[in-house]
């Protein structure tokens, strides 16, 4: 038997002997009310209850109801209380509830074949908070048994162990309770109509009473309350749930906290239980009203207190998964300018948020998205499509960066949103950085009589573009470092081009290849995984990788996207977290398939394999390098009870210390130009890489659907169908490289094509001349060719052949 049933059945035993069952006629030698029994003591009594355990007694029904005890009992069914004289009980001396009480009185209803009683008990002490935070309470049997006869209670099943220990409440009572109860068509409006009542007088306790910091058992009420499997079906989601969700939201921080640590040791299926209530809440709110730039979605209070809701639960599929906390970079000191803001200048610093945002409920657990290894719950199921597509992104921005205390933003939840809206989100900040930085630049030039500077002007040669670069972004990075948040603007030395983007975007590229050139050394190429890494024994100086840092903020930024081809763990690293073993099979498979070999070896580790904990790997030269991965090391053998270490130790040198002065130099550049923006707290790694190189999913169909037509063409002209049929029939390098001649990459942008914007226009009637484009704004100019074979033939010309300021 289960050691927690046979806590319950000891403690029947125990009431029995100590109270009686209240029967005058009761003929049982083992009970109270037996007018043959001798009144025994406590602790005699405890451990007579024990002697009658093991040899299964007779038991007697359980206590009156009017007991004063919180203990739930095993079950009931009707026959157990078959002999409960209870035809003109009213149940009005219940004043709160234990499995126990609910089974007597559902086994009075059943027999007398109306559940009205029932219902009305059920309205009653779930309606009001004090009784409800008394019922389903846990009650420990060694307080009455002694410490000696607990121990002599059966094992518990592992697979019933309980991390429920900072809690009174007994949930798998107020479950199995919950099974039978819902199961009575009868008793649901009560559920609903109490949690009305409930929920308007808890959002009064908790918000001018602190209910919660005066007894911090009122907890109990939402767990008890969010064990109801039938919160997410309409009867509720109309009135009872958005009111319940404004009340849970006035917990205090450490409230929610904890409540995220109970529901995150409550198992997988609760936790998709409560995600899934809060999720129905908001889709349903959301497809039931209509939202604009005037009836904004964030002031819809059932939304938004879902949306708080569903934090807690999101934080708690965190917890109860996979976690990788403490492995944490050392933090650098925050890159920041001695220059003045112009928000400073002009006294509006208190108006706006500088540096990152802090979730105050992350705080108070110590713990962040980027901990999780693996959540209970995929981070993709808590994105909510329905309230992406009402949400108006600019306005929700704002509020998060000058108005949060006034107005709610999504942004400060953005595990609900899809990347593109984040990625939306960074954009307009970005932005506002840049016209805040040109609006700086011209109360100086009015201040000092200087020539205004809106831009981060670069000027560079194709053949030296490495060197130009360099000396140019590290002066602006020492001198001025606060042009870095100008918007960008290339001019190539002896082109004749404006750069209204697409010059930015061909100088990203070209520096890539440049600096990724194996010929260089900075990096050294995988064939297998087609990843770079950094290169530990590279001569380069730390500037260079400082410049590849500033190249991928900038790109960010400016919204550019880059072709590069890093491993995940470089994005891990740029958020603040260590490369571990997992890691290692992305940026050094052969490696990781070695060290899983060592792991999972059968054999005599010390005498087959003779490794040590000194490794050797080459150097730029290819000569042998040796590491000592703990002192005198090359005279520790490698053990199979020593193993584990050693695998960790090579991989913390391999991702972590072998690079770490080029890392470093690289981070550094990277946060000369993210420090201060919302990055890490919108994006996961993976929203990162995406958000840097875009997506490798080509989705062409999603581009014709999107793309506009101009200067007479329209989707219905025959060489607009017969460019569609040519798209389709290239292969996938082709498409790539049409990709690039349009947009300037050959990645698509976040949320894929669909979102590239593209326009055709007409460039003319037939004519030899190439069709060409404007890469700043998607723009193909296409001559209207007298045939499908010529209009091929024209374009797969110009995008095989399209490099330099012909492409415009």
């Amino acid at each position: 038997m289960k050691r927690a049933a046979a806590k319950h059945l000891i403690e029947h035993y125990f009431l029995q002997l100590t109270e009686g069952c209240g029967n005058a006629d009761c003929r049982n030698e083992f009970c109270a009310s037996c007018r043959d029994f001798r009144p025994l003591d406590n602790n005699t009594a405890a451990v007579k209850a024990l002697e009658l355990f093991k040899i299964n007694a007779k038991l007697c029904r359980p206590p009156p109801l009017n007991r004063e005890s919180h203990s739930p009992s095993l079950g009931c069914g009707p026959s157990e209380y078959s002999q409960l004289e209870l035809s003109d009980a009213d149940f009005s001396d219940v004043h709160y509830l234990t499995e126990t009480t609910v089974c007597m009185i559902l086994s009075f209803c059943e027999e007398e074949g109306d559940y009205s009683a029932l219902v009305r008990v059920i309205g009653r002490i779930f309606s009001k908070a004090d009784a409800l935070m008394r019922s389903f309470r846990k009650d420990d049997p060694t307080e009455l048994l002694g410490a000696s006869s607990a121990a002599a209670l059966p094992d518990e099943d592992p697979g019933e162990a309980s991390d429920l220990s900072e809690v009174t409440v007994d949930v798998r009572a107020v479950r199995r309770v919950y099974d039978r109860l819902l199961a009575i068509e009868q008793v649901e409006q009560a559920f609903v109509n109490a949690l009305i009542h409930l929920s308007t007088n808890m959002e009064l306790d908790l918000e001018y009473l602190n209910a919660y910091e005066t007894n911090p058992d009122y907890l109990n009420i939402f767990i008890i309350i969010m064990e109801n499997s039938n919160l997410h079906s309409p009867e509720y989601l109309e009135e009872a749930l958005p009111q319940f969700c404004r009340a849970l939201i006035k917990l205090p921080v450490s409230g929610l906290a904890r409540l995220s640590k109970v529901w995150s040791t409550s198992g997988l299926p609760h936790i998709r239980h409560v995600m899934e209530t809060f999720q129905q809440l908001i889709t349903f709110t959301v497809v039931s009203n209509e939202y604009d730039a005037e009836n904004l979605v964030n002031d819809d209070e059932t939304v938004v207190a879902a949306t708080r809701c569903l934090k807690v639960a999101f934080y708690a599929s965190i917890q109860g998964g996979e976690l990788d906390v403490g492995n944490s970079e050392e933090e650098e000191d925050d890159w920041e300018s001695d220059e003045l803001t112009l928000h400073e200048l002009l006294g509006e610093e208190q108006l706006y948020r500088k540096g990152p945002w802090v979730d105050p409920l992350e705080k108070e657990l110590d713990l962040r998205p980027i901990d999780s290894i693996k959540p209970l719950i995929p981070f993709e199921d808590f994105v909510n499509e329905s309230l992406n597509e009402v949400l108006e992104v600019d306005r929700d921005f704002t509020f998060f960066k000058v108005n949060e205390e006034v107005k709610f933003s999504f942004q400060s939840c953005p595990f609900i949103l899809t990347v593109f809206n984040k990625s939306r989100g960074l954009y307009y900040d970005n932005r506002i950085s840049m016209y805040s930085e040109r609006r700086r630049a011209a109360f100086y030039s009015m201040t000092q009589d200087t020539e205004p500077n809106p831009f981060l002007k670069l000027k560079v040669r194709r053949d030296h573009i490495i060197d130009d670069a360099l000396v140019q972004l590290e002066l602006i990075s020492t001198e001025k470092p606060s042009d870095l948040k100008k918007q960008l603007f290339v001019e190539f030395e002896g082109e004749q081009g404006v750069d209204e983007g697409g010059l930015s975007k061909e100088f990203f590229q070209l520096v890539l290849e440049e600096i990724f050139n194996p010929d260089i050394g900075m990096f050294t190429y995988d064939d297998e995984t087609q990843v770079f890494w950094f290169n530990s024994s590279s001569l380069e100086n730390e500037a260079q990788y400082t410049l590849i840092g500033l190249v991928l903020g900038l790109a960010i930024y400016n919204n550019c996207i880059l072709d590069l081809h890093f491993p995940m763990i470089v994005y891990k690293k740029l958020m603040g977290k260590k490369g571990t073993y997992m890691d290692l099979s992305d940026s050094h498979p052969v490696l990781s398939q070695s060290l899983k070999g060592l792991l999972e070896y059968a054999g005599n580790v010390e005498e087959d394999m003779s490794l040590t904990f000194q490794i050797s790997h080459t150097d730029l030269f290819g000569n042998p390098v040796l590491y000592d991965l703990k002192e005198n090391g090359e005279q520790i053998p490698v053990t199979k009870e020593n193993r584990q270490e050693f695998v960790d130790l090579y991989t913390d040198y391999m991702l972590n210390k072998s690079v770490e002065t080029q890392f470093k130099a690289f981070k550094k550049g990277f946060l000369m130009v993210t420090q201060e923006s919302p990055l890490k707290h919108l994006f996961r790694p993976e929203e990162l890489e995406l958000l840097i190189c875009g997506s490798k999913k080509l989705d062409f169909d999603a581009l014709e659907e999107t793309t506009e037509y101009d200067g007479g063409y329209s989707k219905d002209a025959q060489i607009i169908k017969d460019f569609w049929e040519t798209i389709r029939s290239f292969e996938e390098e082709q498409k790539r490289l049409f990709l690039q001649f349009i947009s300037g990459t050959v990645r698509a942008p976040v949320g894929g094509l669909g979102k590239l914007k593209m326009t055709i226009a007409k460039n003319g009637s037939d004519t030899d001349r190439l069709p060409t484009s404007h890469t700043c704004y998607n723009i193909l100019l296409l001559p209207e060719y007298s045939s499908k074979a010529k209009l091929r033939e024209r374009l797969l010309k110009a995008i095989t052949y399209a490099k330099g300021f012909g492409m415009m």
